[in-house]
């Protein structure tokens, strides 16, 4: 039920103004231009009508008291409906309701619900569900009274709908077309986001294949790593050991023969010593050949002066014996042994031989005188004497030979045993080196050996330091790319020839898995997360979709069933309202009959395509038909002024009879009525009233004796609207 009325800044209503609304009827009195209407309008304002032209209005600002001479202008206008909600006809836990609307000269609207701030369409909610829906049925005004006549047939029927309640279905529909829209664009707009997250996804599921293989190949690596990296620690650790004791072992004893061998090449001779040894061999041996070279050509000199001495001798002892010179042979052989005597007794020494010479001819001339001297005068003494002294020259000669070759024999001799004993020294001197070389040789060998076998562990140890180096590479990689556990291990003491042949092979296995998984790509910590949120949101999205298809699926069937409840709240409300509108019409004319009538549906095409809202505009609408008394059946624009504003009078009341609003106003809506039918108007007045609370504002006297409060509006000097508590007689006067 409404209760009162607050007006404050509204048009007219410059200070506030309350209107308590304790009656079923309560009429509004006041001459023209006093402000009375400015009521109706406050109401349409506070129920959220947004037509200015409804509120004799251009913009907001217009509703606004502008202000006079005597009084300000206000800065905000604002209107509270209070209604009591002790029976709950609203759905609220309040005992009073208060809907307040305000506008501020900026043009900006506020609405409230006992003092807190909604919107407007929750003030039509609130509205609709209380059966109070816009303003056109409920507040009607003078010169609209027959709008309804004049509207289109779709908004009739959207005025009837509105009288029977169907606002809330309108409402409803309307509200689940607007969330249905939105669902087809969160659907276009979730399957976009799918399109667009679809391959991001499958990039990013590849790229976890990847990095799952890459695990996969990393945990390959940990476990070749593993083995590889025990085997090669044994296996340098082993190695090193057995080749530093070896290099150690060889070192000492390359250190030994390194000793031996200074100290044999102290005691060797030196190639220059050995050369002059040579020298006097080679000396030696020339000398030794020259003098056999003379000694040969002395033996053919002496056979030859043996020769010509025995031819010497020969013809000597011819001579001799013609001379009878006769020299015994013993003497000739004594003479001979001293004389080969003297000569083995003369040596090499040339002033020994020159005194034998010397000697020799002495004893031989002794020995020719003693034989000649009696025949010394004598002419076979000349020729014995001529052959004497050839003989003696081949003596002298043969002597003189002789005692060379004895000295060359000797010299020879003396050579020989001198080259003897120099080829000894050199042969005993070549067995001394010969020996000292072997054994120099045994040790060079050796000391090469050792040197060889040093340097092959020097090398060898280079190539295990290279080896650990490229080991500590290794573990640092597979650290990077692996983790701890790759290099996490447990130490073993040895490793077979065998593993360690497979040391090569595994190793080209890790590089090779190496490369794989670098190929896969690093660590996938990153990628593993955007890929779970990727999917997460796929899923989401696809949740989401699937959410919306059935909301969307859900809010067709939702419209389908608002609609089929509709058509048949509406058939139902059609007819009631039929009853009703023929019954008023009937008592405002004093007979005849009016009805509602449904465009013929053939007009409308519609087909399975039709969408929600189409469906909507092409339902059909609402055509009048009335039959006045006495009268043909006559179309509206043939009424008269007076009898199209009773017919819409009686549609008015006939579809608040059907489905009575808490309130009812009614704005000179009775002006052009003459008595008789302001009299019929009264009586539905008092009708209505019993189901509809009315605040009715006129000038018509019979409506004014209706009411049981009365309120009188005037306007002073200042152009601000009063409002005055009357009685029936001083309305009437203030009416006037």
């Amino acid at each position: 039920m409404l209760k009162r009325l607050e007006i404050a800044g509204f048009k007219s209503f410059a200070r506030k103004t309350v209107l308590d609304f304790s009656s079923d009827v309560t009429a509004i009195v006041g001459p023209n231009g006093s402000g009375k209407s400015n009521t109706a309008e406050a109401f349409r304002f506070a129920l959220g009508e947004q037509s200015m032209k409804s509120m004799r209005g251009k913009k907001s600002e217009d509703l606004i008291f502008s202000g006079t001479h005597n009084a300000p202008r206000s800065n905000r206008a604002a209107v509270t409906i209070i209604f009591d909600n002790t029976n709950h006809i609203f759905k609220l836990d309040f005992e009073e309701v208060a809907i307040e609307r305000a506008v501020f000269r900026d043009g900006t609207s506020e609405y409230s619900i006992n003092g807190s701030k909604v919107r407007l369409r929750d003030i039509q909610e609130l509205l609709s569900g209380a059966n109070i829906g816009s303003s056109a049925h409920h507040i009607i005004s003078q010169g609209e009274a027959d709008r309804i006549l004049l509207a289109s047939s779709r908004e009739r029927r959207e005025m009837l709908e509105d009288a029977l309640g169907l606002k809330t279905y309108e409402f409803k529909k309307q509200d689940a077309n607007r969330k249905l829209e939105r669902t087809r664009e969160n659907i276009s707009q979730v399957e976009a986001l799918r399109r667009e997250v679809a391959p991001h996804v499958r990039f990013l599921a590849k790229q976890v294949e990847k990095i799952n293989r890459a695990d996969e190949l990393r945990k390959d690596i940990v476990r070749a790593s593993k083995t590889y990296l025990a085997r090669e620690d044994a296996y340098l650790e082993r190695e090193y050991e057995i080749v530093t004791a070896t290099k150690d072992a060889s070192s000492k004893r390359l250190a030994d023969v390194s000793a031996d061998l200074a100290k044999i090449e102290a005691h060797t001779t030196n190639d220059e010593e050995s050369g002059r040894r040579m020298q006097i061999v080679r000396d030696t041996e020339i000398a030794f050949e020259r003098a056999t070279e003379e000694h040969t050509a002395l033996a053919r000199e002496i056979g030859r002066v043996d020769g010509t001495l025995a031819s010497a001798e020969a013809r000597a002892r011819e001579t001799h014996k013609d001379s009878r010179i006769v020299v015994s042979r013993e003497d000739l052989l004594t003479l001979r042994d001293e004389v080969s005597k003297q000569v083995n007794d003369i040596g090499g020494d040339p002033t020994a031989i020159s005194a034998a010479l010397t000697a020799i001819y002495k004893t031989v001339q002794a020995f020719v005188n003693h034989f000649v001297q009696s025949d010394k005068d004598s002419k076979q003494f000349e020729q014995v004497n001529d052959s004497d002294e050839e003989i003696q020259t081949l003596l002298k000669e043969k002597v003189v030979l002789s005692a060379r070759e004895a000295a060359l024999a000797s010299k020879i001799e003396k050579l020989r045993n001198a080259l003897q004993r120099a080829r000894e020294n050199v042969v005993a001197h070549e067995e001394a080196n010969r020996e000292e070389r072997r054994h120099l040789l045994e040790n060079a060998e050796t000391k090469a050996r050792e040197e060889a076998t040093v340097t092959r562990a020097t090398a060898r140890l280079a190539e295990l330091a290279v080896r650990r180096e490229n080991c500590e590479q290794d573990k640092a990689e597979l650290l990077a790319i692996a983790g701890s556990e790759a290099v996490s291990y447990d130490a073993i003491t040895d490793v077979s020839d065998e593993e360690v042949a497979r040391q090569v092979s595994l190793h080209k296995d890790i590089e090779r898995l190496k490369i794989r998984l670098e190929e896969a790509g690093g660590t996938g910590e990153d990628i593993r997360k955007e890929y779970k949120e990727a999917t997460e949101r796929e899923e989401f999205l696809a949740r989401e979709l699937s959410d919306l298809t059935k909301s969307a699926d859900g809010l067709q069937t939702l419209i389908k069933d608002l609609d089929n409840e509709l058509a048949k709240h509406f058939s139902d409300g059609l007819a009631r309202v039929n009853a009703s509108f023929n019954n008023f019409f009937s008592l405002m004319f004093n007979g005849g009959g009016a009805e509602l009538i449904l465009e013929d549906s053939l007009k409308i095409n519609e087909d399975e395509y039709t969408d929600d809202l189409s469906r909507s505009q092409s339902r059909p609408g609402i055509d009048i038909s009335v039959h006045l008394p006495k009268k043909r059946l006559q179309s509206l624009t043939q009424l008269s002024g007076g009898e199209r504003a009773l017919t819409s009078i009686a549609l008015i009341f006939a579809m608040s009879q059907v489905n009575p609003p808490p309130f009812l106003i009614l704005d000179e809506t009775d002006a052009a009525l003459d008595e008789e039918n302001s009299r019929r108007y009264g009586d539905m007045i008092e009708n209505l009233a019993k189901r509809s609370q009315l605040i009715v504002i006129t000038h018509n006297r019979e409506t004014m004796s209706r009411a049981s409060i009365l309120y009188g509006v005037t306007m002073g000097a200042d152009g601000i609207s009063k409002l005055l508590s009357v009685k029936f007689d001083e309305a009437v006067a203030v009416a006037k």
